[in-house]
């Protein structure tokens, strides 16, 4: 029996049961931190604006919605622990390098869906990532994103999450995405259409597919 690698078994299940276990206290912050939003919108705005709603949906333990406006932001918690790759900035802190376990997190993405494209069932549409949010056993974090989540200071060894910082986080995914406007599909690829594709579009109003930026890919930030 090789006890090394029977105690190499318990110490990595610990550590990943601990990361899930702040991954998903953090989730609840998130949750906390929009409904807190609505309820703030409902008191304050609700009754001016009924055609402009704010809604938060509690879907499970690891997934939310938000919507506001015609937009929708999925938040969704990955059941699995990841480790950053060596070339990633982070594995070059001291914080990382005092104590490698430091490395491995939970993830929570973000993405934005047209609120259409929920509401109808529009099944091709577009939705993208717009962040991403890493946690590790000490509750410090890590944001990828998209400009205004990007722009959130990115100090791994300092930044624990908390309310106020769930708070923040959120915030910023709304700002990114009341900025990131739907635009006008190319002309040269809407101007073919079958006749099926038209008896069918009068039936279920989605087969032409819709999205905010047709071909964007979250790597690239130049054709936003």
């Amino acid at each position: 029996m090789d006890e090394n690698l029977c105690n190499l078994l318990i110490t990595k299940g610990e550590l990943k049961q601990s990361i899930f276990s702040v991954t998903l206290e953090t989730m609840r912050l998130f949750k906390e931190s929009a409904k807190s939003f609505e309820e703030f919108y409902r008191e304050h705005y609700a009754d001016e604006h009924e055609n402009i709603p704010v809604l938060f949906t509690n879907k499970n333990q690891y997934q939310f919605t938000f919507k506001f406006g015609g937009d929708v932001l999925i938040f969704l918690m990955h059941t699995n622990i990841f480790e950053f790759s060596r070339d990633h900035e982070v594995m070059r802190t001291p914080y990382i390098k005092e104590d490698k376990t430091r490395s491995y997190c939970g993830m929570i993405q973000i993405f934005n869906f047209l609120g259409d494209s929920i509401k109808y069932d529009r099944v091709n549409d577009l939705g993208y990532m717009i962040g991403r949010i890493f946690i590790n056993k000490e509750g410090h974090y890590y944001i990828e994103g998209k400009r205004e989540l990007a722009q959130v200071l990115n100090n791994f060894s300092n930044n624990e999450i908390s309310a106020g910082a769930a708070s923040e986080i959120l915030n910023s995914a709304i700002r990114y995405t009341l900025n990131f406007d739907l635009l006008v599909p190319d002309y040269e690829d809407m101007k073919i259409i079958t006749v099926n594709d038209i008896l069918q579009l009068e039936e279920q109003t989605n087969l032409l597919r819709t999205g905010k930026r047709l071909g964007f890919k979250f790597e690239q930030d130049k054709n936003e």
